[in-house]
C-alpha cells in the first residue's frame, strides 16, 4: 500500500465531507460559525457599524468588547481565539506601552462575513413578524 501525504489525506477527506453524517468534521465548523458571537464579531470587523461605514476594518479588543454589548471577556477571548485558529481573523500584536492588539478579517473570514451579514440583516428585518408568530403560537397552545 503506497504511503499518502497529509495533503493527499486531506484532499481525500474533503471529497467525502457531508455535514449530514455524524462524524463529519464540517459539523464542528458549522457549530462554530452558527454561534451568535461569531456572527456579531464578523459583522463588526466587516464594518457593519454606524451609517456610512463600509468595508472591513481593524479593531482593538476593547472596541470589539464595546461594540458587542453583553459579551463577557471570557466569551470574547475564546471566540476570537477560535476564529484565529480557523483562519477567519488575524491577531496582530504591536509592541507599545501598553501593548496594542488588533483583529481583522482574513479573506476567508470576509467570505463568511458576507453570508453571516445577510442572516443578521434578515433577523433585524423580520423580528416583528417572528414576535407576532410567537405570540399567536403561545396563545394557541396556552403558553
Amino acid at each position: 500500500m503506497p504511503t499518502r501525504s497529509a495533503a493527499q489525506k486531506r484532499a481525500e477527506a474533503r471529497a467525502e465531507y457531508d455535514a449530514f453524517l455524524a462524524g463529519c468534521p464540517s459539523r464542528q465548523l458549522l457549530d462554530r460559525i452558527s454561534d451568535k458571537w461569531v456572527a456579531l464579531i464578523l459583522a463588526a470587523l466587516g464594518r457593519d457599524g454606524p451609517v456610512g461605514d463600509t468595508g472591513p476594518q481593524v479593531m482593538r479588543y476593547s472596541e470589539l468588547s464595546r461594540r458587542l454589548a453583553g459579551v463577557s471577556q471570557k466569551m470574547l477571548t475564546q471566540t476570537l481565539r477560535s476564529l484565529e485558529r480557523d483562519g477567519l481573523i488575524t491577531r496582530t500584536v504591536t509592541p507599545s506601552v501598553p501593548v496594542t492588539v488588533t483583529y481583522a478579517l482574513t479573506d476567508l473570514g470576509l467570505s463568511l462575513h458576507l453570508l453571516t451579514y445577510g442572516m443578521k440583516v434578515w433577523a433585524e428585518a423580520h423580528m416583528d413578524q417572528v414576535h407576532a408568530n410567537r405570540e399567536r403560537y403561545d396563545a394557541a397552545v396556552g403558553g
